[in-house]
């Protein structure tokens, strides 16, 4: 009973973690690996010269977007921006990073409570669209933002691009 008592209250924690970026038009737009492309591939691209986190992306996306998701952007917030560079692991509280699908106006989000990371997928008027299962739940990216360790940290996956 305990163990579920603290469940749900660390699931309702971090349910709250952070809201709606509202500003997130003013967040600085990162140059990445992934932001050089342009685009994220066609859904029947061959994918297999990618490293694997990005084939898991395109496949992820894709089920979100017949075709595959197109144009991308990688948004942070100015709060953030110093521990982004860095690639610190150590986060503030509140929203930081956004993988912006523009073709969809979808804003995949990462943010952060007590210095773990927590996501969100929100419409860019506002509505929160995260889902409890499929590619817009938070189970989603946590399985990403964590499988890939080597090139994620603490729920940055991603980097400036030299």
């Amino acid at each position: 009973m305990k163990a579920m008592v603290l469940f749900f209250l660390v699931s309702v924690t971090f349910n709250f973690a952070f809201e709606f970026p509202k500003e997130w038009k003013t967040w600085k737009s990162t140059d990445t690996t992934l932001t050089k492309i342009g685009a994220l591939p066609d859904c029947d691209a061959d994918v297999d010269a990618l490293p694997e986190i990005y084939q898991e992306t395109v496949f992820t996306y894709c089920e979100v977007k017949e075709g595959g998701p197109g144009k991308v952007g990688v948004l942070v917030s100015k709060d953030h921006t110093e521990a982004y560079s860095k690639r610190s692991g150590t986060y503030k509280d509140g929203a930081a990073f956004i993988l912006h699908l523009k073709d969809l106006k979808v804003l995949f989000t990462t943010g952060y409570k007590d210095n773990t990371p927590v996501y969100k997928v929100f419409t860019e008027e506002g509505k929160d669209i995260t889902a409890k299962s499929g590619p817009l739940s938070a189970n989603t990216c946590i399985t990403c933002h964590t499988g890939y360790r080597n090139f994620c940290k603490n729920g940055q996956c991603g980097a400036i691009a030299k």
